[in-house]
Protein backbone atom coordinates (compact mmCIF):
# COMPACT_ATOMS: atom_id res chain seq x y z
CA UNK A 1 0.00 0.00 0.00
CA UNK A 2 1.32 3.00 -1.09
CA UNK A 3 2.06 6.16 1.81
CA UNK A 4 -0.39 9.04 1.49
CA UNK A 5 1.23 12.25 1.31
CA UNK A 6 0.11 16.23 1.14
CA UNK A 7 2.87 18.64 0.17
CA UNK A 8 2.55 22.12 1.98
CA UNK A 9 4.38 25.20 1.11
CA UNK A 10 3.41 28.69 -0.34
CA UNK A 11 5.67 28.99 -3.36
CA UNK A 12 3.75 27.66 -5.94
CA UNK A 13 6.79 26.16 -8.29
CA UNK A 14 8.17 24.29 -5.22
CA UNK A 15 4.89 22.57 -3.88
CA UNK A 16 4.32 21.57 -7.47
CA UNK A 17 7.97 20.34 -7.90
CA UNK A 18 7.80 18.36 -4.94
CA UNK A 19 4.70 17.04 -5.17
CA UNK A 20 5.73 15.89 -9.12
CA UNK A 21 8.80 14.15 -7.61
CA UNK A 22 7.48 11.98 -4.75
CA UNK A 23 4.18 11.05 -7.57
CA UNK A 24 7.02 9.52 -9.25
CA UNK A 25 8.38 7.61 -6.49
CA UNK A 26 7.05 4.19 -5.94
CA UNK A 27 5.18 3.38 -2.97
CA UNK A 28 4.07 7.49 -2.25
CA UNK A 29 0.88 8.67 -3.42
CA UNK A 30 0.68 12.45 -3.18
CA UNK A 31 -3.19 13.03 -2.13
CA UNK A 32 -3.14 16.97 -2.33
CA UNK A 33 -1.37 20.14 -2.06
CA UNK A 34 -1.74 23.37 0.48
CA UNK A 35 -0.37 26.79 0.30
CA UNK A 36 -0.68 27.54 3.88
CA UNK A 37 -0.95 26.38 7.59
CA UNK A 38 -4.64 26.65 7.73
CA UNK A 39 -5.36 24.83 4.35
CA UNK A 40 -3.00 22.01 5.56
CA UNK A 41 -4.68 21.36 8.40
CA UNK A 42 -8.08 21.52 6.98
CA UNK A 43 -6.54 19.35 3.96
CA UNK A 44 -5.35 16.73 6.08
CA UNK A 45 -8.27 16.34 8.30
CA UNK A 46 -10.03 15.45 5.36
CA UNK A 47 -7.68 13.60 3.48
CA UNK A 48 -6.18 12.07 6.18
CA UNK A 49 -2.51 11.43 4.72
CA UNK A 50 0.19 8.93 6.59
CA UNK A 51 2.64 12.18 6.18
CA UNK A 52 2.48 15.59 5.68
CA UNK A 53 5.43 17.68 4.17
CA UNK A 54 5.51 21.18 5.83
CA UNK A 55 7.28 24.45 4.72
CA UNK A 56 7.84 26.97 7.78
CA UNK A 57 7.89 30.39 6.73
CA UNK A 58 4.37 30.66 5.30
CA UNK A 59 1.41 33.69 5.18
CA UNK A 60 -1.01 33.66 7.56
CA UNK A 61 -0.61 30.12 9.91
CA UNK A 62 2.41 29.25 9.64
CA UNK A 63 4.16 25.81 9.74
CA UNK A 64 4.94 25.93 13.46
CA UNK A 65 1.56 26.09 14.11
CA UNK A 66 -0.05 24.09 11.45
CA UNK A 67 2.28 21.49 13.06
CA UNK A 68 1.63 22.17 16.58
CA UNK A 69 -2.23 21.40 14.80
CA UNK A 70 -1.44 18.45 13.21
CA UNK A 71 1.25 16.98 15.11
CA UNK A 72 -0.89 14.14 16.82
CA UNK A 73 -2.80 12.90 13.77
CA UNK A 74 0.15 12.87 10.82
CA UNK A 75 3.53 12.32 10.55
CA UNK A 76 4.97 16.12 10.00
CA UNK A 77 7.99 16.39 8.33
CA UNK A 78 9.46 19.67 8.21
CA UNK A 79 10.96 21.09 4.51
CA UNK A 80 12.92 24.55 4.66
CA UNK A 81 15.85 25.96 2.94
CA UNK A 82 17.87 26.06 5.88
CA UNK A 83 19.46 23.97 7.60
CA UNK A 84 20.14 26.15 11.06
CA UNK A 85 17.01 28.10 11.15
CA UNK A 86 15.27 28.76 14.59
CA UNK A 87 12.22 27.90 13.40
CA UNK A 88 12.94 24.45 12.13
CA UNK A 89 13.80 23.94 16.14
CA UNK A 90 10.70 25.90 17.16
CA UNK A 91 8.65 22.96 14.71
CA UNK A 92 10.40 20.00 15.84
CA UNK A 93 9.43 21.35 19.61
CA UNK A 94 5.41 21.85 18.26
CA UNK A 95 5.89 18.24 17.37
CA UNK A 96 7.35 17.42 13.64
CA UNK A 97 8.56 14.04 13.05
CA UNK A 98 11.25 14.49 10.42
CA UNK A 99 13.68 17.31 9.00
CA UNK A 100 14.62 17.95 5.49
CA UNK A 101 16.10 20.59 2.90
CA UNK A 102 14.27 21.49 -0.06
CA UNK A 103 17.44 20.59 -2.04
CA UNK A 104 17.08 16.93 -0.98
CA UNK A 105 17.23 15.25 -3.86
CA UNK A 106 14.39 12.58 -5.29
CA UNK A 107 15.87 9.39 -3.22
CA UNK A 108 16.08 11.16 0.07
CA UNK A 109 12.79 12.90 -0.02
CA UNK A 110 11.30 9.50 -0.85
CA UNK A 111 13.31 8.33 2.50
CA UNK A 112 11.63 10.82 4.33
CA UNK A 113 8.45 9.78 3.16
CA UNK A 114 8.99 6.61 4.07
CA UNK A 115 11.21 6.91 7.19
CA UNK A 116 8.71 9.25 8.69
CA UNK A 117 5.36 6.49 7.68
CA UNK A 118 7.30 3.89 9.44
CA UNK A 119 7.89 5.85 12.58
CA UNK A 120 11.78 6.79 12.03
CA UNK A 121 11.70 10.05 12.69
CA UNK A 122 15.12 11.66 12.21
CA UNK A 123 16.35 11.90 8.29
CA UNK A 124 19.43 13.31 7.32
CA UNK A 125 21.16 12.78 10.43
CA UNK A 126 24.14 14.73 9.82
CA UNK A 127 22.12 18.08 9.35
CA UNK A 128 19.47 17.58 12.01
CA UNK A 129 22.25 16.16 14.90
CA UNK A 130 23.82 19.73 13.77
CA UNK A 131 20.58 21.48 14.01
CA UNK A 132 19.97 19.67 17.51
CA UNK A 133 23.27 20.45 18.72
CA UNK A 134 23.21 23.83 18.12
CA UNK A 135 19.83 24.89 19.90
CA UNK A 136 20.55 22.87 22.43
CA UNK A 137 24.10 23.94 23.57
CA UNK A 138 22.13 27.38 23.63
CA UNK A 139 19.81 26.33 26.38
CA UNK A 140 20.42 27.32 29.62
CA UNK A 141 18.34 24.98 31.16
CA UNK A 142 18.84 21.40 31.64
CA UNK A 143 15.65 19.45 31.38
CA UNK A 144 14.10 17.41 34.03
CA UNK A 145 15.45 13.51 34.55
CA UNK A 146 12.78 10.78 34.17
CA UNK A 147 11.39 9.58 37.02
CA UNK A 148 12.08 6.21 36.23
CA UNK A 149 15.53 5.78 35.55
CA UNK A 150 16.72 5.28 32.12
CA UNK A 151 18.48 1.60 32.17
CA UNK A 152 21.78 0.92 30.73
CA UNK A 153 20.21 -0.30 27.13
CA UNK A 154 18.19 2.48 27.59
CA UNK A 155 20.66 4.90 27.31
CA UNK A 156 22.63 3.18 24.64
CA UNK A 157 19.77 3.11 22.38
CA UNK A 158 18.72 6.76 23.35
CA UNK A 159 22.27 7.71 21.74
CA UNK A 160 21.49 6.06 18.54
CA UNK A 161 18.24 7.56 18.33
CA UNK A 162 19.62 10.66 18.72
CA UNK A 163 22.18 10.03 15.64
CA UNK A 164 19.83 9.43 13.69
CA UNK A 165 19.92 5.37 13.70
CA UNK A 166 16.70 3.42 12.08
CA UNK A 167 15.39 0.80 14.14
CA UNK A 168 17.19 -1.72 11.79
CA UNK A 169 20.11 -0.24 12.22
CA UNK A 170 19.76 -0.37 15.75
CA UNK A 171 18.88 -3.99 15.67
CA UNK A 172 21.90 -4.46 14.14
CA UNK A 173 24.25 -2.69 15.81
CA UNK A 174 23.34 -4.05 19.65
CA UNK A 175 22.34 -7.81 17.91
CA UNK A 176 18.75 -7.59 19.31
CA UNK A 177 15.60 -8.42 17.55
CA UNK A 178 12.98 -5.20 15.83
CA UNK A 179 10.66 -5.72 18.14
CA UNK A 180 13.21 -5.64 21.58
CA UNK A 181 14.56 -2.27 19.59
CA UNK A 182 10.62 -0.85 19.25
CA UNK A 183 9.91 -2.25 22.48
CA UNK A 184 13.53 -0.03 24.61
CA UNK A 185 12.06 3.17 22.15
CA UNK A 186 8.61 3.11 23.42
CA UNK A 187 9.91 2.74 27.05
CA UNK A 188 12.04 5.63 26.28
CA UNK A 189 9.58 8.00 25.17
CA UNK A 190 7.11 6.78 27.62
CA UNK A 191 9.83 7.93 30.86
CA UNK A 192 10.87 10.94 28.94
CA UNK A 193 7.24 12.19 27.72
CA UNK A 194 8.62 12.60 24.55
CA UNK A 195 5.51 12.20 21.58
CA UNK A 196 8.10 11.02 18.89
CA UNK A 197 11.76 10.09 18.56
CA UNK A 198 12.97 13.90 17.16
CA UNK A 199 12.19 14.44 21.05
CA UNK A 200 14.06 11.76 22.04
CA UNK A 201 17.12 13.07 20.18
CA UNK A 202 16.21 16.48 21.50
CA UNK A 203 16.50 15.34 25.20
CA UNK A 204 19.75 14.07 24.38
CA UNK A 205 21.21 16.23 23.10
CA UNK A 206 19.88 18.91 25.88
CA UNK A 207 21.03 16.30 28.53
CA UNK A 208 24.99 16.53 26.81
CA UNK A 209 24.02 12.53 25.85
CA UNK A 210 25.33 13.37 22.04
CA UNK A 211 27.74 16.03 21.31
Amino acid sequence: MSVRVVVVDDQEIVRTGLAMILGAQPGIEVVGEAADGAAAVELVRRVRPEVCLMDIRMPGMDGIEATRALADEVAVVVITTFDLDEYVHAALRAGARGFLLKNAGADMLAQAVHAAARGDALIAPSVTARLLSTFASGRPATPAQPVDPLTEREEQLLVAVARGRTNNEIAAEFHITLSTVKSHIASLMAKLGARNRVEVAMWAYETNRVR
